[in-house]
């Protein structure tokens, strides 16, 4: 083609990522966290699509835009705004609906009257580690999905027999350069099959990863999933810019289908069909993994001449094959082999690697006896900082809180709770009642039960706060607020 070919990127940046319990956890979770190197995965995945346009003259890539959930979306802000590529637009949605919904509503958020970009959907929580090889599978696949009315995934180069995965099987080459019709969907096999799979050299594993036109992503929504289409494309239109963020209409939103990609639109696209929209499926070889458990962390992570992953404070004797993952206690081992050690502050997981998908189900069996440490950190991220829990016991609670320089927490009271704030660094603006102080390190200050007031950082150093809480109920529900800067309800 002889215009140039708009890029849009696009991060599906929701899940939970149970699978790398007790480190992700909903409140936290995997595409936040780093694993492997300086930046995040969310961070990388941007950084994957950075500066296109110079390597492939053609090409002109947007900004990222982001599609994440309500309740981890300050994270995801602070993350994307922590270096370049700054995002385009960072869109939340409403409540969870699977893949399908987010992509539709990504795709028409990216459409206009001027451009029809071509969306590069990407999961924001995988590795890639030859970036080179798969800026050029996106440019093979840009350029095809620009002529052509197709949507376009990547097919992953296989490496060994995974059951964990469903794979895609490849037709005949349809426009050359490793891209092909795409044959059929294969659910995850067993052991047997997916040997066969993997050796037939037609089977590729599916990495979740589409390319495609705007308008042709909407028009097979609407086409083979009309009740997602249409819910979504209302939700879209209603859709209201909000500080950092653009949130999806949840009235219209929630009335969408919840469905993945593949299954709504992927498996039912046909050229010759009503809809008249094709599928090619583009050979990926690029070092890639969905980190989907602990043990896959052997094979992206750097390891020890004895074949181990340590991370954090670990010293390990005669130990073999192991993942070792220290974030605040040291962790030792001596001549253990195979096994996953992950230690946090509030959990620790032990298993032997092969069984180390299984977490689910810990996590699971947590989650039913109303464990906290299911979904939640000891440490807590919020907009204007973190809190983290020291102590506590019947009647009190001891917290650390580090607020942001310029951030502020919102005006609140609690009916339940008493507070008695200690600044041991930094500077702190407190409002107590109708008055208004400063304190600086060494000096505290009261709250009594139902008293409004609010925690200030008008510094340039974090402000570093500890609070004692207590009172016959300390949950973080007792927060009436009257101000918050940060609109939160």
């Amino acid at each position: 083609m002889s215009e140039l070919i708009t890029v849009q990127p696009v991060i599906l940046a929701g899940g939970s990522g149970t699978r790398l319990w007790p480190l992700s956890r909903g409140d936290y979770p995997k595409q936040l966290l780093n694993l492997d190197g300086d930046r995040t995965m969310l961070q990388s995945t941007a950084d994957r699509l950075l500066d296109l346009e110079r390597d492939f003259t053609e090409l002109r890539a947007h900004p990222p835009m982001v599609v994440a959930g309500e309740d981890i979306r300050f994270l995801v802000a602070d993350q994307m705004n922590t270096g370049n590529p700054a995002p385009s637009v960072i869109a939340l949605e409403p409540v969870a609906r699977n893949t399908a919904p987010a992509i539709a509503g990504a795709a028409c958020l990216a459409i206009s009257e001027d451009v029809d970009p071509v969306l590069v959907v990407m999961p924001a929580d995988h590795v890639v580690r030859d970036v080179t090889a798969f800026r050029e599978a996106v440019a093979r696949a840009a350029t095809v999905c620009a002529e052509h009315d197709v949507i376009a995934t990547f097919g992953i180069v296989p490496t060994r027999p995974e059951t964990g995965f469903g794979y895609i099987r490849r037709g005949e080459s349809k426009y050359g350069d490793g891209i092909f019709e795409l044959a059929a969907f294969v659910e995850k096999p067993d052991v047997e099959h997916a040997t066969v799979l993997v050796s037939d050299g037609e089977h590729y594993w599916n990495g979740g990863i589409f390319i495609a036109r705007a308008s042709i992503l909407t028009k097979a929504v609407d086409g083979h999933a009309p009740e997602i289409g249409k819910a979504v494309r209302a939700s879209a239109a209603d859709a209201k810019a909000d500080g950092d963020f653009v949130r999806f209409d949840s009235a219209f939103f929630s009335t969408s289908p919840s469905d993945s990609f593949d299954y709504a639109v992927m498996e039912k696209l046909d050229p010759n069909g009503p809809v008249n929209v094709g599928a090619v499926v583009v050979a990926l070889d690029a070092g890639w993994s969905d980190v989907g458990s602990w043990d896959a962390l052997l094979e992206v992570a750097a390891t020890d001449e004895n074949g181990n992953v340590n991370q954090g404070d670990v010293v390990s004797i005669d130990s073999k094959n192991n993942v070792q993952l220290s974030t605040s206690r040291l962790v030792t081992s001596i001549g253990i082999e195979g096994l996953v050690v992950i230690e946090t502050p509030d959990a620790v997981f032990v298993a032997p690697k092969e069984l180390s998908q299984r977490v689910k189900e810990l996590v699971g069996e947590l989650s039913k006896r109303e464990r906290t440490e299911a979904t939640s950190h000891r440490k807590v991220y919020r907009p204007w900082g973190t809190f983290e829990s020291l102590d506590q016991g019947e009647r009190y609670q001891v917290k650390r809180l580090t607020v942001y320089p310029g951030a502020s927490l919102s005006l609140q009271l609690h009916h339940h709770r008493a507070e008695h704030w200690v600044v041991v660094q930094g500077t702190a603006r407190v409002t107590r009642g109708e008055e208004v102080i400063l304190l600086t390190e060494n000096e505290s200050t009261y709250l009594p039960v139902g008293i409004k007031h609010r925690l200030e950082n008008p510094g340039k150093v974090a402000l570093e706060v500890i609070e004692v809480q207590s009172g016959s109920y300390l949950g973080e529900d007792d927060i009436v607020r009257f101000e918050d800067i940060y609109r939160r309800d």
